[in-house]
């Protein structure tokens, strides 16, 4: 799922190519895609854009008499910015916004369509879409340390979840936590505050850095390659593999559809975390330790 530096980057490009001009046309492809019914969609076309903001992991497109365009692109959505009329073919091609400076393609791969188009009216009705978590590249650290303690998480679910942290995603929580050198599963009320100040610090770094590296790899085209798997991650999607940092093969923890990696040297002092269903198959065969 594209998450806040990659949801940031979208916004900057698109600032470049639609602010100010008008949206001529919405071609929706696929029915399941729109899911408000009022506003109807027909009350957006012909409005000025007047800015765009990012609400989490959403792409909140304004438009002239408050009216918004709520984009979700869930895990598998993707946007394609194209300078002529864009032609929609394809069962992975799901609507195109016609700008009078170009069109705006939405793409899903896969089977499970999850992205979504709202279309709202007024700042209070756009307020229903934000989860509620604070903005970590905005917030001190008194701020942010008081979101990590309202509640008792571990540290993997409270960084991904989106009330108490805005646009941070399964891939960019295994960076942070990397950074801050802490364990997925220590629990947010047990930190001490030197660990609080150093999850702190490797939230904003970490983003920070991210953002400035898309930015740079972007140039000025539009992101072609949105993806939770990036080189030059420490330990996202390189389960094996050696640690940037200490060289010990990066371990990870599987839930369902979601991935957890961590560097047992590095966050967990060398402990294997117990992986749900492997470790349960091995049972007393399960390492405790890495170098086992």
């Amino acid at each position: 799922m594209p998450e806040l530096p990659d949801i940031n980057l979208y916004i900057e490009k698109l600032e470049q190519r639609i602010d100010g001009s008008t949206l001529e046309d919405i071609r929706i492809q696929k029915p399941f895609l729109l899911r408000s019914v009022d506003p109807p969609l027909g009350n957006a076309i012909g409005r000025n854009v007047t800015g765009l903001k990012r609400i989490g992991k959403r792409i909140a497109i304004g438009l002239e008499g408050e009216i918004w365009l709520i984009l979700h692109l869930m895990v598998a959505g993707r946007l394609r910015w194209l300078e002529d009329k864009a032609t929609i073919h394809g069962r992975n091609q799901l609507a195109a916004f016609d700008f009078s400076t170009g069109s705006l393609l939405l793409t899903e791969a896969g089977t499970k369509k999850r992205a979504s188009l709202y279309l709202v009216e007024g700042i209070e009705q756009l307020k229903q879409h934000d989860p509620g978590g604070i903005e970590p590249l905005k917030s001190g650290f008194e701020e942010f340390r008081q979101a990590l303690l309202s509640e008792n998480r571990t540290l993997k679910r409270a960084l991904t979840d989106p009330r108490i942290f805005s646009g941070i995603g399964n891939a960019y929580s295994d960076e942070i936590l990397h950074a801050a050198r802490l364990s997925p599963i220590a629990h947010s009320h047990r930190l001490h505050a030197a660990e609080q100040r150093r999850l702190f610090d490797a939230t904003r770094s970490t983003l920070q850095m991210w953002c400035e590296r898309l930015r740079a790899e972007s140039g000025h085209e539009f992101p072609q390659k949105v993806t939770a798997f990036r080189e030059g991650m420490a330990v996202h999607g390189r389960f094996g593999k050696p640690c940037p940092a200490c060289g010990a093969p990066v371990q990870r923890i599987r839930y369902k559809s979601n991935e957890t990696n961590y560097c047992p040297a590095c966050q967990t002092g060398g402990r294997i975390l117990a992986d749900r269903s492997l470790s349960r198959l091995l049972k007393a065969d399960w390492p405790a330790f890495f170098d086992e």
